[in-house]
């Protein structure tokens, strides 16, 4: 197999070649650092690559399927025992894993052949991959472009073609965000269908949540199947699906389907025209297949659970920092962390815990809000972006940008103070990414779809939400696009202009 070829391979076309002999494990791990090479450090996409423990790793692998398809996991829950854990932070820049994740446990006992941790922002905060730590990830599309994040550094991977599939989580749209600026095919997960810990029966009170990065629809099909799980000792649980995925997703729908979609951002901050013209062809073409589709709002209040998200985030950057501090024997400091990290922490601990409670109940609310709609309506369509990809920098703060913030917090003294500094903090990240937090808290399955390439050459997607535990129905939509023209996915991707 030649690198051409190798590239253009998802994980379950690689697993076929391996079973019939047309390729080895070795020569797969081959190429697969042959592309790095060419492509790294220019992209960043790895904080750590593995290549020694990877071709040790060939002599035991398991015989799940996968056995000897590269991936790579991202640099922050998905722990490999004895390796680098840092999520982006220099607090944790010598923290090595004392065992696997439980998702890391069930991708090798796939036979996946882990070849290195990607990049990812500093705590996972933010829609951009460019931690302090590591420097900036670049889109491979465009590398004066981000991947966007936090899951960056994986889109970037298999973006480029160094891995066909990678690990990436999702707390506020950080799946969905670096598959709409990179032109993969990116799904949230219902609530409790992923592995969760060990040491934690949920992330970001149940916000956020782990899976994968892919270039095709089969490959998510078949991670779900591999991966959905119901963890007794986890806070969330979801009904194991009773078919097959991978099965599923070839089937015709048995009845034209209701859809609704939005185009307007839930914040009231501007769209693209590139954005629009992604939903609009998109409803247009659902409209085709015999679809009825109309225009209609959630309901929602977006600011308002955008400024429940941020309480949340508050609080758990409070406690995280209280036991980075217990480890390190010592208080931190603002020169410890980024600044997002920072004022986070600090929001924290003026957060009350009926203000904590109140902010949870609100997505709940949200969750019901949705799950009337969806009496109605089978999928909820937007854009999975506002806008495709920031330049790499433009979201991330200067030395004086960061003292500004700084000088401002030193003014606030309550917490509804505190916590306008930080929505305005994320205002012009949030600008580009208004839409993708509402799955993240309502708990439902939602994907971005590949759908659009701008005229200046940058892929963007749309994001199509449906009801708790209803994956298989998304993943039935996504393959019908990805066998039509409207897929703009890899298909498009004029190589890398490095």
């Amino acid at each position: 197999m030649n690198l051409k070829d190798y590239m253009q391979l998802d994980a379950v076309g690689m697993a076929a070649s391996l079973k019939n002999k047309e390729v080895s494990a070795a020569e797969l791990l081959e190429l697969s650092f042959k592309r790095l090479e060419q492509v790294e450090p220019a992209l960043n996409a790895f904080t750590a690559t593995r290549r020694e423990l990877a071709e040790q790793s060939l002599d035991g692998l398991a015989d799940g399927g996968f056995s000897g398809v590269p991936m790579a996991l991202k640099n922050i829950s998905q722990a490999l025992k004895g390796e680098g854990l840092t999520a982006g932070s220099k607090l944790l820049k010598e923290m090595k894993a004392a065992q696997d994740s439980h998702l890391t446990a069930k991708l090798r006992s796939a036979g996946f052949t882990f070849v290195g941790h990607t990049n990812t922002p500093e705590f996972g905060l933010k829609n951009i991959s460019e931690p302090e730590l590591y420097g900036p990830s670049r889109n491979p599309w465009n590398p004066d472009h981000s991947p966007g994040g936090s899951s960056g550094g994986s889109a970037a991977a298999v973006a480029s073609g160094i891995v066909p599939i990678a690990g990436a989580s999702d707390g506020g749209g950080s799946i969905r965000i670096p598959a709409s600026f990179t032109g993969l095919f990116g799904l949230k997960p219902t609530r409790g269908r992923m592995p969760v810990g060990p040491g934690a029966g949920r992330q970001w009170q149940g916000a956020s949540i782990d899976f994968v990065l892919t270039k095709s629809i089969r490959d998510s099909a078949a991670m779900l199947d591999l991966l959905q799980t119901v963890q007794p000792a986890a806070a969330f649980h979801t009904p194991l699906f009773p078919g097959k995925y991978s099965e599923e997703m070839e089937k015709d729908f048995q009845r034209p389907l209701r859809i609704a979609f939005s185009i307007d951002s839930p914040v009231g901050t501007p769209v693209s025209a590139d954005a629009r013209q992604a939903v609009m062809k998109t409803a247009k073409w659902l409209e085709q297949q015999g679809h009825h589709v109309e225009e209609k709002g959630n309901g929602i209040d977006g600011i308002g659970l955008m400024r429940d998200y941020y309480l949340m985030n508050s609080g758990e950057m409070a406690l995280l920092v209280r036991n980075l501090e217990k480890g390190a024997g010592r208080e931190l400091t603002a020169g410890d962390m980024e600044i997002e990290s920072w004022l986070l922490s600090q929001a924290g601990l003026k957060v009350s815990a009926a203000d904590y409670s109140a902010s949870l109940a609100s997505w709940d609310a949200a969750a019901a809000k949705m799950a009337v709609l969806h009496e109605s309506y089978d999928f909820y369509l937007t854009p999975a972006t506002a806008f495709p990809a920031p330049k790499v920098g433009e979201l991330t703060h200067s030395r004086e940008s960061r003292a500004g913030l700084l000088s401002s917090w030193e003014q606030a003294s309550t917490m509804a103070a505190q916590q306008q500094i930080i929505y305005d903090m994320f205002l012009p990240s949030l600008t580009y990414t208004p839409y993708t937090q509402l799955a993240n808290l309502t708990g439902q399955p939602a994907v971005s779809i590949p759908v659009h390439v701008t005229e200046n050459g940058l892929p963007l997607g749309v994001q199509v939400m449906a009801g708790k535990g209803q994956e298989h129905l998304l993943l039935q939509l996504a393959r019908q696009i990805e066998q039509t023209d409207l897929w703009e996915g890899m298909k498009k991707n004029p190589g890398l202009k490095i």
